[in-house]
């Protein structure tokens, strides 16, 4: 396990030493060698290299990092935790690995592989007893629910599994506080409809998320600006967020990023 990365916390400084400092994460899409990026989760292309992006983001001062396999639920299994293993030995931030994570084993090789976390999705819904189990072995802190939330009416949004190409009739709102329930530590929430649009956050789902559960929500889904997230954070109650277009693109630097929120009197880490 990626151990050096809890050692981060120790260096927060903030305006306001009571409030937290939002988490910045980069997510991180792969599909066989590449990472890439679509719009509503479909049409991708490839970005880069994993190995490559991440270590740029390292050194640009991320806090987290969020390695998703886009095809593992597809074919079964994780392929990337040999990307993870590369980017652990030199990336001291925590390393979350989703996709393909069905049980217990694939759990224990992708910490093995030197993440800190894991993002749980369709196997959640599948059987949510795996949040328990998972919860009760790892521990709470290692779990994260991952989300891939669908507008279906207002104020009703669907939980889409197997990177958005299923449908699974379960309610968003409802599906997140069974989940804390369960014992999940944090909630990644992506917006279907706004991922890589770069139109902004949907801030009701985000609202309505934050409403109903106490365990830190990760918002992800159509940032372009700072601004983006400055109103994410501050009107939403967000505790991180995570991008892959703002950064990929070159629509702001991680350092530009951060200076915008620190003079938006938004709590962030010093780096």
């Amino acid at each position: 396990m990626n151990v050096a990365a809890t050692a981060g916390s120790a260096l927060q400084s903030t305006p306001n030493e009571a409030v937290p400092p939002i988490r910045l994460i980069s997510r991180l899409d792969i599909k066989g060698p590449n990472v890439i990026k679509g719009i509503h989760l479909e049409g991708l292309r490839v970005v880069g290299q994993p190995g490559p992006i991440a270590r740029r983001y390292y050194e640009e001062g991320v806090d987290e990092i969020i390695y998703m396999d886009t095809v593992a639920s597809l074919y079964g299994r994780n392929n990337i935790l040999g990307v993870v293993e590369e980017a652990a030995r030199d990336i001291f931030v925590p390393l979350t690995v989703g996709g393909g994570i069905r049980q217990s084993d694939d759990i224990v090789a992708a910490l093995r592989s030197g993440a800190d976390k894991v993002a749980i999705n369709t196997a959640a819904i599948a059987r949510p007893d795996f949040i328990d189990e998972a919860a009760r072995i790892f521990g709470s802190q290692c779990i994260v629910l991952s989300v891939e939330a669908k507008q279906r009416a207002p104020g009703q949004w669907e939980a889409l599994t197997d990177n958005g190409r299923e449908r699974t009739d379960v309610d968003v709102l409802d599906w997140v506080v069974e989940a804390e329930q369960r014992g999940a530590g944090e909630i990644l929430i992506t917006s279907v409809d706004r991922e890589g649009t770069r139109k902004g956050f949907d801030h009701d789902l985000f609202r309505a998320v934050r409403a109903r559960v106490e365990i830190p929500v990760i918002g992800c889904g159509g940032a372009a600006a700072p601004d983006h997230i400055a109103a994410a954070v501050r009107d939403d109650g967000l505790d991180a967020i995570a991008c892959a277009s703002l950064f990929h693109y070159d629509l702001s630097s991680l350092p530009a990023l951060r200076a915008a929120l620190a003079g938006a009197d938004i709590a962030v880490r010093s780096v």
